[in-house]
């Protein structure tokens, strides 16, 4: 059996996230916010009370790096900290009005780097993938996926 052919699909993988990555901490400046600061409000949306130690897991970054992105997010009044009720050591995450705009706006522009990323695919092709990369997330980092259903209903 040889090696796999150049490039591998992991290699592949890493290009597009660095594309996709990179297209949309561009685009995400009109906001000013990060590409970490956008994953901690979409969370935030997503679960309410979450706390940044959460978000991080879930993202795979560091609890230091999610933990920067939140507090500038919470000093700029896009997000706000409760205390946990059964934990002293951790506060729950919440977004504020502003928060939620910002974070829908945000959603918007992802949408359309997501848009024009795969612009080059068939629908066909653009779910397979998204039913393939979820199978992959789900297995790997079931954590990203952890979402509050009730968080659905409300945008």
């Amino acid at each position: 059996m040889t090696d796999a052919p150049f490039p591998t699909t992991g290699y592949l993988a890493w290009q597009f996230s660095q594309i996709i990555a990179g297209r949309l901490e561009r685009a995400l400046r009109a906001e000013d916010l990060t590409l970490a600061q956008h994953n901690a409000l979409q969370q935030v949306l997503w679960t309410p009370g979450v706390s940044a130690a959460e978000i991080a897991r879930r993202s795979g970054i560091t609890a230091q790096s999610m933990g920067a992105a939140v507090s500038q997010l919470v000093e700029r009044g896009l997000l706000r900290r409760e205390p946990h009720p059964t934990s002293r050591r951790s506060m729950r995450l919440f977004a504020t009005t502003d928060g939620g705009e910002a974070a829908a706006r945000a959603t918007t522009i992802a949408r359309r780097i997501e848009r024009e990323t795969t612009s080059p695919l068939s629908p066909d092709d653009k779910d397979a993938i998204h039913r393939l990369l979820h199978r992959l997330v789900e297995e790997l980092n079931p954590d990203a996926l952890a979402i509050d259903a009730r968080s659905l209903n409300h945008p």
